[in-house]
């Protein structure tokens, strides 16, 4: 556990974090007076290729906005994850209306992955059955865990087959956790040719990396590449080991990137109410042993008052999607006080909520 005199988080004074976080709640008030008039869905144009964003039309009166760093892009501040229901083996019946009522709720970006669903690739392909009716309202980002070129390429062209679509907005690099992945990725025949050869010829519109194990190499990979966003894992427990916080928001915050939170309430082991399942199902090196201390409503708050453009969640069911989206709308900035304060509340915790990061 990191030690702390309540004016720090990680070694960054909470009066600077604060500004980074004031930032983002700037962006959010742009967001809320700037936002597209509205006019019938119909008579908007629709996103094609490389030229233009996909646009909600349900989005600006339905949560605040904010800037997708330097993309252009307006995104509703929850957006749907394309794990927890959305990636389970022949669950259509379920995954499928839930990725259409995030849509029909203002959601307008989505995340998903080739590794989402195994083999098989259940999460994309739920996206797909639904895309090719509504790829117009979505900003699609989907993910290569291949390090070489000629892997990422050929994770890329079933990603568009699965997902119906004839591009993704954002392609990433997918749980970047060691510096050797950084090493083979921006190595001769590493993933990184294959993100430029597929944005020139217009297949991803921007690319991005995400990680959950170490701040340090996420920092390294920015240093070395103009990433145009950064998936990363943060949450209440974050000030407690190898905080993200601290270590990589400032960088990624200068360089002007889009940033998505995840793992924001921890697969649950944040929140109160948590019941761990057997040890043995568990995954990762710290068990979960007990119930969490948040609710759903602090846990976003925490990491929405931070400088991050959005946060992603998977979401079980339509009404743990309909809460979420209330607590996206209903959502005002925390004091550092109240910071410090959720942090505290989740010390108890904070070993099994952080399960993801390195020892």
């Amino acid at each position: 556990m990191t030690e702390r005199d309540g004016m720090t988080t990680g070694g960054v004074e909470r009066r600077d974090l604060l500004k980074l976080g004031a930032a983002a709640a700037a962006g959010l008030v742009a967001g809320r007076l700037s936002a597209e008039p509205a006019v019938d869905a119909a008579t908007k144009p629709a996103a094609t290729g490389a030229s233009g964003h996909p646009w909600n039309p349900r989005t600006a009166d339905a949560m605040p906005t904010r800037n997708l760093g330097k993309t252009g892009f307006r995104v509703g501040i929850f957006s749907l994850g394309g794990q927890a229901a959305i990636e389970k083996a022949e669950n259509d019946a379920v995954a499928v209306p839930l990725i259409e009522r995030a849509l029909d709720l203002g959601v307008n970006y989505v995340d998903t992955s080739a590794r989402y669903g195994g083999e098989a690739r259940w999460s994309e392909r739920y996206f797909g059955q639904v895309l090719p009716k509504r790829r117009s309202e979505v900003f699609v980002a989907t993910k290569t865990h291949d390090r070489g070129r000629d892997g990422s390429l050929k994770l890329l062209e079933t990603s568009l087959k699965l997902l119906r679509t004839d591009h993704v907005d954002l392609w990433q690099l997918h749980a970047m956790s060691t510096m050797e992945d950084v090493e083979k990725v921006t190595a001769k025949g590493g993933a990184l040719e294959a993100f430029r050869e597929a944005r020139e010829q217009k297949l991803v519109r921007f690319l991005g990396l995400s990680g959950h194990t170490d701040p340090a190499v996420l920092a390294e990979a920015i240093r070395r590449f103009p990433f145009d966003t950064v998936l990363l894992a943060v949450n209440a427990a974050d000030p407690h080991h190898l905080p993200f916080a601290s270590e990589l928001l400032p960088l990624a915050v200068e360089k002007e990137m889009g940033i998505v939170g995840m793992k924001v309430p921890a697969r649950g082991r944040l929140l109160a109410g948590y019941v761990p399942p057997p040890l043995e199902e568990q995954r990762g090196r710290a068990k979960a042993t007990r119930t969490g201390t948040l609710t759903m409503a602090e846990a976003m708050r925490y990491v929405l008052t931070l400088p991050v453009s959005t946060v992603i969640v998977g979401c079980d069911s339509i009404p743990q999607l309909e809460e979420n989206v209330a607590i996206a709308k209903a959502f005002t900035p925390l004091s550092g006080a109240q910071l410090a304060a959720l942090e505290a509340k989740a010390a108890p915790v904070a070993q099994q909520s952080l399960w993801f990061r390195r020892a």
